[in-house]
């Protein structure tokens, strides 16, 4: 049963991120992004019936948060993130999916010293937190805490759906996956090895070439940055076509892979980080769409969000995977709360590997 102990002293400080300024282009900055500290009271009456207070342990960074900070609304159904003045006391704060010690609660599901995880957490040190969605992971299961925030969160289920549902490839099917050694590329891979197919991943460094050979199985990947003729690149790895191509770049290489998808291929959009930066109007077209009609291709863009009827099935999946050693993790981890400009800013580089997570405390 959850409780309230000791709330009749308790007041914490706690930083947290607001938007102060939307940044179409480019990349956000201290012009952008604010931390401010805000006084946080625990006593009972403070915390709503049903509420619990959440000590943040662990923040996901990921790309979609960068398509929140443009004041555009581009096809994504997360909305903008609100503004506020520096000097406001307006209450709206960034937020994303985290992992957390539940230090008070008013909610019977929820018990003090409770960890917990949900994808709408105040991207701050402490906050008070409604149940829905908030879910009590066992840290005694042999998982380890970034886990919760890449193979078992947002990336892995990302991976997942694209990879089992909407991909679903057959033993020997030739698969393509782009950002390869990113949060969600790196479980594509594993995941399609897994199925028995042929894979294939980009990348932008050699050392991250070794690692998806090495570490996550890939047969054969490249860098992009040494070979930018995509075109030539994939006609050298793909001597029998592409039969899944999992996206997560859009762009020049979205364009290449259309000229070497073979018949009835199939193209979920998890993603197009290569132009999350830009304004549509300066974003690259994709010139040859017309191989979707004579390849009978099917393009697919899809949100995590609508396939929350499987979470389950993937949690059990994935778990699983995850004891038995079948999926390597890797991770990007920044100290403090205070390194949320730098951690976001890396995702759009070729110095990440793996999954980007803030650890709040060291």
């Amino acid at each position: 049963m959850g409780g309230v102990e000791g709330e009749n002293s308790t007041v914490v400080d706690s930083r947290e991120w607001v938007m102060s300024a939307y940044a179409d282009q480019g990349l956000p900055t201290s012009d952008h992004l604010k931390l401010r500290t805000t006084r946080l009271s625990l006593h009972a009456d403070s915390i709503p019936d049903g509420h619990v207070a959440v000590e943040l342990l662990w923040i996901s960074v990921d790309p979609y948060l960068r398509t929140r900070m443009t004041g555009h609304d581009d096809g994504l159904y997360f909305p903008q993130f609100p503004l506020n003045d520096w000097q406001s006391k307006s209450k709206q704060v960034i937020t994303a999916f985290g992992l957390g010690r539940v230090i008070r609660s008013k909610h019977s599901n929820f018990s003090i010293g409770d960890i917990v995880v949900g994808p709408f957490f105040r991207f701050a040190e402490y906050c008070i937190a409604p149940p829905t969605f908030l879910r009590v992971v066992d840290p005694t299961a042999g998982i380890e805490s970034p886990a919760y925030l890449s193979a078992l969160g947002v990336p892995g289920f990302a991976a997942w759906v694209g990879i089992e549902l909407l991909g679903n490839p057959k033993a020997g099917s030739n698969v393509f996956i782009s950002a390869a050694a990113g949060g969600v590329g790196m479980f594509a891979g594993q995941l399609a090895k897994l199925k028995g197919c042929r894979v294939v991943g980009s990348t932008g460094t050699d050392e991250k070439v070794k690692l998806l050979k090495e570490e996550f199985g890939y047969d054969e990947a490249f860098n992009y940055n040494k070979e930018t003729d995509f075109d030539a690149a994939l006609s050298k790895y793909f001597l029998n076509g592409i039969d899944l191509y999992l996206d997560n770049v859009g762009g020049k290489m979205l364009e290449a892979v259309l000229n070497h998808v073979n018949r009835h291929a199939r193209i979920p959009v998890c993603g197009m980080i290569s132009q999350y930066n830009q304004v549509w109007t300066e974003r690259e077209g994709v010139r040859n769409l017309l191989n979707l009609v004579g390849k009978e291709v099917r393009m697919e863009g899809y949100l995590v969000g609508s396939y929350l009827d499987r979470f389950d099935d993937f949690t059990k999946e994935m778990e699983s995977y995850t004891k038995e050693g079948k999926l390597i993790s890797k991770y990007k981890i920044f100290n403090g709360i205070e390194s949320f400009i730098e951690s976001l800013g890396s995702m759009f580089t070729s110095s990440n590997v793996g999954k980007v997570v803030i650890q709040v405390k060291p």
